[in-house]
């Protein structure tokens, strides 16, 4: 039986510790329920995901350790510079057999600076970010380790077909645009 004092409001402003759990266990469910829609699987996952043409981008045996690689990705625009790189380490949506061949997008996700020749081997991150010293992790899919940005680094998606590297898509949005294909 509930006691008085959850039935009245409190003075201070703040809930019941059973209001707590109420609430916070139909948000669970709720958020539990909306990702099992029919009909719904990937749909969040395919709206970050954006596949474009396959461009042969360089082959595995010509990549030295630590060695960035400068390509325009998804298209020739100025904003498409890119960067090629095998990590000493291995790294998440890495290609090769060590997992440590990855592909950045090299414009800063806060003010769009360009970080090509930031990259760091030591800590095998790209950055500080001329601008705003924006700094990012390449083993983690180019998240932020510091600065003013909030967003990872569009990763771009590769393939491996023997000694061929290609990219094929892009996971992110180049900063400054609206759509990976139009500058």
């Amino acid at each position: 039986m509930p006691s008085k004092q959850d039935k009245t409001p409190s003075k201070s402003g703040c809930m019941s510790r059973r209001a707590f759990l109420f609430r916070s266990s139909a948000v669970v469910g709720g958020t539990v329920v909306l990702t099992h829609i029919p009909g719904m699987e990937g749909e969040a996952l395919a709206a970050e995901i954006a596949r474009y043409p396959r461009m042969l981008i360089g082959k595995l045996s010509q990549l030295k350790v630590d060695k960035p690689v400068a390509f325009n990705y998804p298209d020739k625009g100025a904003n498409s510079q890119s960067l090629l790189v095998k990590l000493s380490a291995e790294a998440g949506g890495g290609i090769s057999p060590k997992h440590n061949v990855v592909a950045f997008n090299s414009l800063c996700t806060h003010m769009g600076g360009l970080m090509g020749a930031t990259y760091k081997p030591a800590d095998q991150v790209l950055g500080p970010c001329p601008l705003h010293q924006s700094t990012f992790d390449l083993t983690r899919h180019g998240m932020v380790v510091s600065g003013h940005a909030t967003e990872s680094l569009p990763q771009v998606l590769l393939e491996l077909d023997g000694d061929k590297i290609y990219a094929v898509g892009m996971l992110g949005l180049i900063y400054g645009r609206h759509d990976n294909l139009k500058s």
